[in-house]
């Protein structure tokens, strides 16, 4: 006796909501302030607000250096437990307030865009600015490593992560260099559009 198999049709599986990790250092990790204003979490709401159901993991640590944040890079990528659809590389500042050579800071943070485009991972670079007290000199120096890796490594580049932030007492924390809450707003809704332009990037790329 012959007996009919009946397949009923696989429906296609939804596709995963994107994962974003910050990875950086205490600006965005959010230092100074309760979870729910931190960077990642209000871009998170700002993506979603926009349609995007999009997931942002924070990757960053107080204090961290380029080469602190290089040397948890790997462990880090696995302890998301998934392959990032965008990574947001924020690291510099420390570097630049302890005045560590120009040199080291761009080793270190080219160290990070191989690893991740070994991995075929999307990065958006956010860059940092020097402080003028430093001299025009290393300012130069530490400026253009921004421009320079992203062209080099093919990545999209935010060109000041602070924009619109820095030096305005309204939008700091009582240290001067930390975003309250408006400022973190402030930041969100700049790099909002380049972090939405790179995650479509990242699926065409996928695609």
């Amino acid at each position: 006796m012959l007996s009919v198999l009946v397949f009923a049709p696989v429906a296609d599986a939804a596709p995963r909501a994107p994962v974003i990790w910050a990875f950086g250092d205490s600006l965005s990790a959010g230092y100074g302030l309760p979870p729910a204003s931190g960077f990642t979490a209000r871009l998170e709401a700002a993506l979603r607000r926009a349609g995007l159901a999009a997931t942002v993991r924070n990757g960053g640590v107080a204090g961290d250096t380029a080469a602190q944040a290089r040397a948890r890079l790997r462990w880090g990528l696995r302890g998301l437990g998934t392959t990032p659809d965008l990574v947001i590389v924020e690291l510099g500042a420390n570097d630049m307030l302890r005045g560590l050579p120009v040199s080291q800071t761009q080793a270190n943070l080219e160290a990070i865009l191989t690893e991740l485009r070994n991995r075929r991972i999307p990065v958006l670079l956010a860059g940092m600015r020097a402080a003028p007290n430093l001299g025009p000199d290393y300012v130069r120096a530490f400026d253009g490593i921004y421009p320079a890796l992203a062209k080099k490594y093919g990545v999209a580049r935010y060109p000041f992560f602070l924009d619109g932030v820095a030096g305005n007492r309204a939008l700091l924390q009582a240290d001067g260099m930390h975003p309250n809450a408006r400022g973190v707003d402030i930041i969100v809704g700049r790099i909002l559009p380049e972090v939405r332009k790179a995650l479509r990037g990242s699926a065409a790329h996928a695609g």
